[in-house]
């Protein structure tokens, strides 16, 4: 009984940025795990690995292009999918975008409405668009990605803009979720601490960072991807079917503190 709530057989799984890194560990967790993942992003090039990389082990998965700022693109996605006989059953807004080490008086328009544009309106395009068709089928799941950073304020480096995002990506999954829960559709999120990414790796200035971010972890270590999956997935499922509007840490402790 228990094992079979966490399975998604044959539901139709979105992952926005379901190309790479966490998205794209995401889309492996919700195949492997029985559902047919179609993978959003904007660069074809990016797409085509990830679902290559996912049908080369052997899942469904299909790539369509599309930008998470644009909610006519958003839109257009869900209505085809739906009108293909197959309307997202399960959503994972994973795309984002981050920049830190700017203090809040440095921080220029441009670099402002280009976090809250995709960390923040992308969220609630792709919700409102594919939540049209969940409501409509009075089912469905949506997992947000958000992050610590929605909760706390992280140091050495300072990061107002992707905070703010990421915090309103919080309220946004309850505020969601309490309208939404009367039509079958739960709404929740995760909220990482940093994740080992070759791209935090390879950036010089995250040296002397991450033995301060190791230091405030009670674990003592960064997250992996796929523990981020296995969280988007538990939320995704049936396992989860009694859970709406939750923010749910996937952090090391860092919060405890």
């Amino acid at each position: 009984m228990y094992q079979a709530r966490f399975r998604v057989d044959n539901e139709v799984a979105v992952v926005t940025g379901g190309g790479r890194g966490i998205g794209l560990a995401c889309a492996e967790a919700l195949g492997e795990s029985g559902a047919r993942v179609v993978i959003i992003e904007p660069d074809e090039q990016i797409g085509s690995a990830g679902r290559d990389a996912l049908t080369a082990k052997g899942y469904a998965a299909e790539l369509m292009l599309g930008d998470v700022t644009s909610s006519a693109q958003m839109t257009e996605i869900a209505d085809t999918l739906a009108a293909r006989g197959m309307p997202a059953s399960i959503l994972v807004n994973n795309a984002g975008v981050g920049s830190s080490g700017i203090s809040s008086e440095d921080v220029d328009d441009e670099l402002w409405l280009w976090m809250m544009n995709v960390n923040v309106n992308g969220v609630f395009w792709c919700s409102r668009a594919f939540g049209r068709h969940m409501i409509a089928a009075r089912r469905g799941s949506i997992v947000n990605l958000g992050s610590m950073s929605g909760t706390i304020c992280n140091r050495p480096q300072p990061q107002t803009p992707y905070n703010v995002s990421k915090a309103a990506v919080h309220h946004m999954t309850r505020s969601i979720a309490a309208e939404w829960a009367p039509h079958g559709v739960r709404v929740n999120a995760v909220a990482p601490t940093y994740i080992e990414t070759p791209m935090v790796l390879a950036i010089p200035e995250n040296g002397p960072r991450i033995e301060a971010w190791l230091r405030d972890t009670p674990m003592g270590r960064m997250g992996q991807a796929h523990e981020v999956a296995s969280a988007v997935l538990f939320l995704a499922s049936d396992a989860a079917s009694l859970m709406t509007g939750a923010v749910v840490p996937v952090d090391g402790g860092f919060t405890c503190w």
